[in-house]
């Protein structure tokens, strides 16, 4: 099957959507289906030989986050060519919601096409000012795919309709297996972070209010942050002193991101909203690192309800700090929270997640498809 896939973010950002794109197209092509991707990136970027570049991405604050997309006569003329010239079988438009290379591809499209929608989010007066553009797109979608009930329910309460439920994906063999950062290990003392540093619903100052009470007695204590942000934000929220006990260590490569989720003993998520799935909890789930996260929707169902991962109030800095210190004080909890998720997360395996999506394509492609819906899952 010829499949085209559209990112709406640029590619040289990482973030969930993203990744979730790269593992998909990685999972159909090892499958042996033809897959080509577009996305936001300039034409001198370091692609993968299935991306072709749609025009350099500019950011836009969208859904309590700045994301990098691109919208314009180059972008436009850029995805036109690239359905024309594909000659695809099935087009699939991750978060055709935003304005991005999402609608440009469904305005292009003549043929079948999936969606799958990544974000929850609230009604806005942005999206009710783009509402009949999107209507306009929407209604071009024969099947729709959701990552977790939060998508789901955001995209039924706004537009209607219905869609399949299909989690994110994550390579479960790409975190198994890792050894740790040189000079790191679980030592009994290490909380981990993965995330942009600057973005706030991302928790990192939660985290941080935490690591200083739990600090207080612990004096092995340390933190290690993986992620793009401004050092100096991060070392001006904690006194000066145990600044040589927190180590930042920016972006990093998918290898040294696998290690690091290896190098702590407990792994952070202090996430405060705008999650719909979770992907760096699957992530660090395949590592088998414990993983303690806050207690918002998206991240309980990941986590089972609190079996494959430990939970504390979203917000609350001082329940996170008792929390980690008791798994820091228990290690055999940590053994079995480690067990647990290394289960659970094998239901998240881009082998057993692909072969749902190509399901869908093949749906929309057989003769006589009309819009996929999974009424099983209606409210």
């Amino acid at each position: 099957m010829r499949v085209g896939l559209v990112c709406p973010y640029s590619w040289d950002m990482p973030g969930g959507v993203m990744a979730h794109i790269r593992d998909l197209a990685e999972a159909l092509i090892a499958d042996g289906h033809q897959v080509s991707v577009i996305a936001p990136a300039s034409d001198d970027a370091d692609l993968p030989p299935y991306v072709t570049p749609a025009g350099r991405a500019v950011p836009v604050p969208y859904n309590g986050s700045v994301a990098r997309m691109s919208f314009g006569f180059i972008s436009a003329a850029r995805v036109r060519r690239w359905v024309r010239d594909g000659g695809f079988d099935v087009l699939h438009i991750h978060e055709p919601l935003v304005p991005s290379l999402g609608v440009l591809a469904c305005w292009a499209a003549k043929g079948p096409i999936v969606a799958t929608f990544h974000a929850s989010w609230t009604r806005s007066r942005a999206i009710a000012v783009a509402e009949p553009m999107l209507r306009s797109a929407l209604e071009k979608i024969s099947g729709r795919i959701a990552v977790s009930d939060a998508a789901r329910k955001s995209l039924v309460e706004q537009f209607g309709g219905d869609t399949v439920l299909i989690p994110n994906g994550v390579t479960v063999s790409r975190y198994a297996e890792a050894e740790p950062l040189p000079g790191w290990g679980p030592d009994g003392d290490t909380l981990g972070f993965l995330g942009r540093m600057d973005e706030p619903r991302k928790g990192l100052p939660i985290l941080l209010d935490a690591f200083v009470l739990l600090a207080e007695r612990r004096p092995g204590l340390k933190l290690l942050i993986a992620g793009p942000g401004d050092a100096g934000d991060v070392y001006d929220r904690v006194p000066a002193a145990l600044h040589r006990r927190i180590t930042l260590l920016g972006m990093v490569s998918e290898e040294d991101k696998a290690r690091a989720y290896h190098s702590v003993d407990v792994f952070c998520a202090p996430n405060t909203g705008g999650e719909s799935f979770g992907i760096v909890l699957a992530e660090a789930m395949a590592a088998g690192a414990p993983v303690l996260a806050s207690d918002i929707p998206a991240f309980r169902k990941v986590l089972g309800e609190g079996q494959a991962g430990a939970l504390f109030p979203n917000g609350d800095a001082r329940a996170l700090a008792e929390e980690a210190g008791r798994l820091l004080e228990d290690p055999d909890r940590r053994t079995v929270l480690s067990e647990e998720a290394r289960r659970a997360v094998r239901k998240y395996d881009w082998s057993t997640v692909a072969r749902d999506v190509v399901r869908v394509y093949e749906t929309v492609t057989s003769p006589g498809a009309g819009v996929v819906e999974d009424r099983a899952s209606a409210p």
